[in-house]
């Protein structure tokens, strides 16, 4: 077990090399868009993405989330922790954070070329939030798996 008390990934082949799946999920605007529109699974709430200058491509480089989820405040700063281009880009929660179904996470996903395109596989290994945790044990599993979900559905095919 990792450093984190829950885990979600799922895989799939695409028939992309792996320079252009790298190239569009590299895009954090593009590859996390889902956050930006009003959904269920956020209450009807959405968020917004606000990026350092490096636009979350470089180890260090921040990311920031603001908006709301079921009516109330949620915030939390993304941090790049790894960042090998065209293969790895792994990402974690840092400073202070509002979540309401997870707490501190580290997500990423990772590239393997394969004979005809790649192999792309997404994970989040998340620990529950220190407020409301009862949330966590309902819904936890079910967000993670959105989130990651939402992320391989928004790939070109």
């Amino acid at each position: 077990m990792g450093r984190f008390a829950k885990y979600y990934e799922e895989s799939v082949h695409l028939t992309l090399p792996p320079e252009e799946v790298f190239n569009f999920i590299d895009d954090h605007a593009k590859f996390s868009e889902h956050m930006n529109k009003p959904s269920l699974m956020l209450g009807k709430g959405k968020m917004e993405v606000v990026f350092d200058d490096s636009h979350g491509r470089a180890v260090g480089s921040h990311i920031r989330l603001t908006g709301n989820a079921f009516g109330i405040k949620i915030y939390l700063d993304e941090m790049i922790t790894r960042y090998e281009p065209p293969l790895v880009k792994i990402w974690e929660t840092v400073g202070d954070l509002q979540l309401l179904v997870i707490g501190r996470y580290e997500m990423g996903f990772e590239i393997k070329p394969m004979e005809n395109g790649s192999h792309l596989r997404v994970f989040i290994d998340y620990d529950p939030p220190k407020n409301f945790v009862i949330l966590e044990k309902l819904f936890g599993k079910i967000y993670a798996k959105w989130c990651v979900r939402q992320m391989l559905k928004s790939l070109p095919q």
